[in-house]
């Protein structure tokens, strides 16, 4: 076991153990959220054909090589085509075929006008200026070529992507498995929201934004309920959701005090302890272990050292098993833009508000920087790197930074 490790080494330690999950194919409509397990190459034109962009008339640029204001040409109206037909005749020269919004583009035209841009009597159409070939035309192809790759492996599917898959034809989605995360919060002062607030308790927070963040990377969060400070109690929570879940997290009980008892719960069981403890504040007395190809995170009980190791250590797993591009968040330099007045000792981590103004990126304390502090996390995009002996920070002072934006 490693103890007072970098988070450097703590990141590169689990993530080599881990691998994305299996593969799945899941109906479009319940893509959305999902990380693509293969490359979508698209079978078909993106439009499939020439199309109008608008209502008008397709026609011939070469009849309007010679049109003015006080010369107009004269052409007939043979046809109208509106969206999801086709025409059944050919644009010839002196001939027009009215074109309707996502009508396909006649045979013989090359060039559309808009319908307020001529005069209309009868079948007889005016046209008063020359147009260019190819105007007001969406050629086949345009968004999307055959045999282009639309996504590549390991997207997320967002809303525009899944309509793009669908307008090329693509109705099952190859994808990453979905995750179940087991989240168990522990220690005898917790108690849930929903409960009356009693001398000496407080609300479980943890599992609520923990479950939050698991969402939001588009893993299904497993509560497995709140245990107290008890050696069994704590083995029979974290060995039943070893049995449920793809992964085991844990908030409290990972320090040194008389109650910290998640480390021996772990030995107990037999599983194989990677590292405890971070060289990092907050969130340093984290622990991780391995049991029978499953990892089990331990966090601080305190939110904010919980939430910032989450984004560190935790949330580049879940990517990894997810099989995102890029499992380590961003990192970055800012400008400062508030004084910090406490020494670090130890490499700290600050919560701060990226905003980039005239392209000069600034970084601004968001509150309170205790680890028990969970207000300061809610605008919080940045956690400001602070390295180990550095004296406090002044408004101005270049920073390094690890890009978060809370998922």
């Amino acid at each position: 076991m490693k103890t007072g490790i970098s988070l450097e080494e703590a990141q590169t330690l689990l993530l080599d153990l881990v691998e994305p999950a299996k593969e799945c194919l899941v109906p479009l409509t319940r893509a959305v959220g999902r990380v693509l397990s293969q490359d979508i190459w698209s079978d078909i034109n993106l439009p499939p054909f020439d199309k109008s962009p608008l209502d008008g008339y397709a026609l011939q640029a070469n009849d309007t090589i010679e049109v003015s204001s006080s010369h107009p040409v004269i052409l007939d109206v043979i046809e109208e085509v509106r969206a999801g037909y086709t025409s059944l005749k050919q644009v010839t020269s002196g001939t027009a075929i009215k074109v309707l919004t996502g009508a396909p583009i006649p045979n013989g035209a090359d060039v559309v006008i808009k319908f307020e841009d001529v005069n209309r009597k009868g079948n007889k159409l005016e046209l008063f200026y020359p147009l260019k070939s190819g105007s007001n035309i969406i050629c086949a192809g345009e968004d999307v070529g055959q045999g282009e790759i639309v996504a590549k492996k390991g997207t997320l599917l967002n809303p525009p992507l899944v309509g793009l898959l669908a307008a090329v034809g693509v109705d099952l989605v190859p994808l990453f498995s979905k995750l179940k995360i087991g989240i168990i919060s522990t220690g005898d002062e917790l108690i849930d929201p929903s409960d009356d607030l009693r001398s000496g308790k407080i609300y479980n927070s943890n599992f609520y934004s923990l479950s939050a963040y698991c969402s939001k990377l588009g893993a299904e969060a497993v509560s497995m309920g709140i245990v107290p400070d008890e050696k069994d109690a704590i083995v029979e929570r974290i060995s039943k959701a070893l049995e449920d879940t793809d992964l085991v997290i844990t908030t409290g009980g990972v320090s040194v005090g008389d109650y910290d008892i998640v480390p021996t719960a772990l030995d107990h069981i037999g599983a194989e302890t990677i590292f405890w403890k971070i060289d990092m504040k907050p969130g340093s007395p984290a622990i991780a272990a391995k049991y029978k190809n499953k990892l089990v995170i331990g966090l601080s009980g305190n939110p904010a050292a919980a939430f910032i190791t989450f984004d560190l250590i935790v949330g580049p797993i879940i990517k990894r098993m997810m099989g995102f591009f890029q499992e380590l968040p961003p990192r970055i330099t800012a400008t400062l833009a508030d004084d910090f007045n406490k020494s670090s000792g130890q490499r700290r981590f600050l919560r701060g508000r990226l905003d980039n103004i005239n392209g000069i990126n600034y970084a601004k304390l968001t509150g309170k920087q205790s680890n028990g502090v969970l207000k300061s996390m809610v605008d919080c995009n940045i956690l400001i790197d602070v390295p180990a002996g550095s004296g406090p920070l002044i408004v101005g002072q270049e920073v390094l930074a690890v890009v978060i934006d809370n998922y």
